[in-house]
């Protein structure tokens, strides 16, 4: 029990991981608000779900206002990164770099959305919310991308592992548990991309595939699936170091 509330009390005093607790509890209140709010009109239940729905809102729009500061540790990340030199791989280089274009650029656009919004600007907030919303999914795109590619390269690599090991009569175990892990945490990327562009689909304007047909529900599950995986990386991540 001690150690379980220590990893939390460290994952919640770090930036990124209180931003992922934040998440996942927001998503899963719009999960479980969804599921109770449309049964009976007046009911318990349904004043619950209209509550979790109501108390999701708040933790979304807390997260948007955090996200506020954000845009330094991007711009260090973008130039630390530049033009991917170091990158062995020109196709996983020139995704990362697009990549990066679009984070750096979404904070911009959701920050205007958001001044507009609290009346801090005299702008509309539509256009500028729909520029964020296409720009979170173009780098959901890129980054599917780029896991997709990297777990080819993984592939080719674990292949070549067990040749060398072939012809030395000796199975490289080490390289081979590091090459699967990789893969399983790229699979793991994969899958929270996927599951946030779905949402990201549903936030684009009527007629654009599936925009407006989520409900509630729907939404917070799609959006915990990728929370509760990003925790899971996260919780790893911390473990290693």
């Amino acid at each position: 029990m001690q150690p379980a509330l220590q990893s939390l009390v460290r994952l919640l005093e770090s930036y990124r991981g209180r931003d992922k607790v934040i998440r996942t509890i927001c998503y899963g209140s719009q999960l479980v608000g969804g599921v109770l709010s449309p049964r009976t009109p007046g009911s318990q239940s349904s004043q619950l779900g209209k509550s979790l729905l109501l108390f999701s809102a708040q933790l979304s729009h807390c997260r948007t206002v955090l996200r506020l500061f954000d845009d330094l540790s991007m711009l260090a990340h973008s130039r630390s990164y530049g033009l991917g030199a170091g990158e062995e791989d020109s196709g996983l280089r020139w995704i990362s770099v697009l990549n990066n274009m679009a984070d750096q650029l979404y904070y911009p656009c959701e920050h205007i959305a958001w001044a507009a919004d609290a009346e801090l600007i005299k702008a509309k907030s539509d256009k500028w919310w729909l520029f964020s919303t296409v720009l979170w999914g173009t780098s959901l795109l890129l980054g599917i991308l780029r896991s997709v590619r990297l777990l080819m390269l993984l592939k080719k690599r674990l292949k070549r592992c067990d040749r060398e090991g072939d012809r030395n009569s000796e199975s490289p175990a080490s390289s081979h548990s590091e090459l699967y892990g990789q893969m399983r945490r790229e699979l793991l990327s994969v899958i929270s991309s996927m599951a946030d562009l779905s949402n990201a689909i549903h936030w684009m304007p009527p007629g654009f595939l599936w925009a407006g047909r989520f409900p509630n529900w729907l939404v917070g599950l799609m959006g915990t699936i990728s929370s509760l995986i990003g925790l899971v990386q996260i919780s790893h991540s911390n473990n290693d170091e």
